[in-house]
């Protein structure tokens, strides 16, 4: 009834009457109600569990495909560039999103907020600078095994300082990954062994996957510093999703144009070499879009989980692996091999173990009854409180 109302005053200008319905209007027909009241398709859409479910799937295996596309050149070296470009696009749409009032609930720019936030911008440089380093030398496939190993050093992170906990499905799910990685990375080391994938030179093969591995290594311990870091910080800020990641590009283009000056070769032959004139344009859209996907997978997670459940989204998460890891198998032309195979699958189900584990866990909270002991969010709350 109030809503009618509301919209009796929007067509009659306002409340000039005291918002009193005009007597001499007619009832509306149950058939005139039942028009207004017909959803549309972009309504539809927009509370479509399989159409936020499919979104955030495409975006993610998109996201990952574009940027192998774009660091998988053998000359490339410019990844501070392209990571100051995708942030530079990320913050363009933000800006333009809250000015055509897209975004409503972007909070204006903050000084020191954002002199609060810088460390964790620099953390983020690092996880993603690695991340696209690691994504140069090795496959699709392996590198989402093994961005799997990052939740273990997570969890225990979280263990640690948030007083988190481990449940023995849990870890169940964290001994199938690190088996999950074990296998990949033998299959790789055998494929390269019998001059298959790579390179037919079995010492560039193994160089390169040496150098993939170390790359590896280096972002699962960045990926875990950031976002261990991150959840430390933003309780402080009560930042709200589009907020972190407007501070994080913004604060990250000075950092990468400043590094990717010092620290990558600009001259015209290297330029020539990372864009040849037969697939320059199309590494220039790719750099673009990755920017805005950033901005749409952000979306679609928030979009998926809203429909959904938090639930159907970790569950969809672990899912997204294997489309993922099998994408790498269709355009990049990775090695399929037993090897390769086994370790998808396996990291698939460690997904799902994972996702499993933390359903039940999060069940059992909400059964279990309070008591005086400090809850983890609590422990959560005071520590970020007190430092």
């Amino acid at each position: 009834m109030s809503n009618k109302k509301n919209e009796d005053i929007e067509m009659r200008g306002g409340d000039d009457f005291g918002g009193e319905k005009d007597p001499f209007l007619g009832r509306a027909s149950p058939a005139t109600l039942r028009v207004r009241q017909e959803p549309g398709l972009l309504d539809k859409l927009d509370h479509s569990p399989g159409a936020s479910i499919l979104a955030y799937c495409l975006a993610s295996i998109s996201m990952t495909v574009v940027n192998k596309y774009v660091v998988s050149g053998s000359e490339w070296n410019l990844n501070f560039f392209y990571l100051a470009i995708q942030s530079a696009v990320c913050t363009l749409a933000i800006m333009a999103f809250k000015q055509t009032g897209i975004l409503k609930n972007l909070a204006p720019f903050d000084s020191t907020k954002a002199k609060r936030w810088f460390p964790i911008s620099l953390l983020l440089v690092g996880m993603i600078y690695t991340g696209a380093k690691a994504l140069q030398f090795l496959s699709v496939p392996v590198y989402t095994i093994f961005k799997n190993l990052t939740i273990i050093v997570i969890a225990y992170g979280e263990v640690l300082w948030f007083g988190g906990s481990v449940t023995p499905i849990t870890l169940l799910s964290f001994g199938l990954m690190v088996l999950s990685s074990v296998v990949a990375a033998w299959a790789d080391i055998q494929a390269a062994i019998d001059g298959v994938g790579i390179s037919p030179d079995k010492q560039d093969a193994l160089s390169t996957l040496n150098a993939g591995y170390a790359w590896m290594g280096i972002n699962v311990i960045c990926t875990s510093a950031y976002v261990l870091g991150m959840r430390k910080v933003i309780k402080k800020m009560n930042f709200k999703d589009y907020d972190t990641m407007f501070y994080n590009n913004l604060l990250t283009i000075p950092v990468l144009v400043v590094f990717s000056l010092l620290f990558e070769d600009w001259s015209s032959e290297n330029l020539a070499r990372n864009f040849p004139e037969e697939t320059k344009n199309k590494l220039m859209i790719g750099m673009v879009y990755s920017g805005l996907a950033a901005i749409f997978i952000s979306y679609c997670s928030s979009w998926c989980i809203r429909i959904t459940s938090s639930t159907t989204y970790s569950m969809v998460g672990a899912l997204n692996k294997l489309p993922i890891a099998v994408s790498g198998l269709i355009f990049f032309d990775a090695p399929v091999t037993f090897g390769s195979v086994t370790a998808i699958f396996l990291g698939f189900v460690s997904g799902l173990v994972f996702a499993w584990a933390k359903v039940r866990q999060k069940a059992q909270e909400a059964l279990s009854l309070p008591t005086t002991n400090m809850s983890a969010s609590a422990k959560s709350n005071r520590d970020a409180a007190n430092s």
